[in-house]
């Protein structure tokens, strides 16, 4: 679904007079629809990594048959579950907080190479992420980078454009991780991702400000936020971008940005 242009208008200005020098962008499966300027330049967006890397390479190995999400890790050797508690599982992994660490040793330890190595292999060199790096544990990437995978995202299964191999990203790998994996248990997750209103669903960095993505399947829309400054843009900017009829609407305080 296209961003309209009085919405697009009013997720520029939300975020202009929020943090003028936050990196933004909104878009669908076919690229961007608005966004701030300077799409080239090479930005720190380490807070993603666990999301632009290492969910997909987990993605590519589970699609391979090296990995089965609900098999102890002790299964996989004894380097595989060092340092995790017995029974643990990449699905736990995957759904609870503090489990990256262990995650990428294991990756790495099936995949037979650095998780750089292989998110670049398996990943970011077939959509066309050419300039993405992640070199001692700092994911770089410019803004158009980010609008290939995410729109890859909202079409996944498809090859990506010009290139002939398989696709980086199935369907399956992405409707199974898309999904509430955690039952009961508070706060629902995915897959290393995480829902929130309007049927969206979310990644970001853990520090503020730090990077974040959204990604709504239904709407056929995705958003990356990059915000400069603290304070509570990440939400207003979620809201004006996806709530269905939205727009910056103001909460009364200046720039649209609701109070606590």
């Amino acid at each position: 679904m296209t961003l309209l242009s009085d919405q697009a208008d009013a997720v520029r200005a939300l975020v202009e007079s929020a943090d003028p020098r936050a990196v933004w962008a909104v878009g669908g499966p076919a690229g961007p629809h608005a966004g701030s300027h300077g799409g080239d330049e090479v930005l720190d967006v380490g807070g993603l990594t666990a999301v632009l890397a290492l969910w997909p390479a987990v993605g590519a190995l589970v699609e391979d048959g090296a990995l089965r999400l609900h098999t102890p890790l002790a299964a996989y050797g004894d380097e595989a579950a060092a340092g995790t508690p017995a029974g643990t599982t990449a699905h736990h992994l995957l759904t609870r907080p503090g489990g990256t660490a262990a995650l990428v040793r294991l990756v790495e330890h099936l995949g037979g190479a650095t998780l750089a190595e292989l998110a670049s292999v398996r990943v970011w060199n077939p959509l066309g992420m050419t300039r993405t790096r992640l070199t001692h544990d700092t994911l770089r990437a410019p803004l158009a980078d980010l609008a290939l995978f995410l729109g890859h995202l909202l079409h996944p299964g498809a090859p990506a454009s010009g290139v002939s191999a398989p696709a980086p990203l199935t369907r399956a790998w992405t409707a199974e991780s898309l999904r509430i994996r955690t039952g009961e248990l508070t706060p629902a997750r995915g897959l290393l991702w995480h829902p929130a209103p309007h049927g969206v669903w979310t990644h970001h960095a853990e520090t503020d400000p730090g990077a974040a993505v959204w990604i709504s399947p239904r709407r056929h829309r995705w958003a990356v936020l990059l915000p400069a400054v603290r304070g509570p843009l990440r939400t207003a900017f979620r809201e004006a971008v996806f709530t269905p009829g939205g727009s910056a609407r103001s909460g009364g305080a200046p720039g649209g940005i609701p109070r606590a």
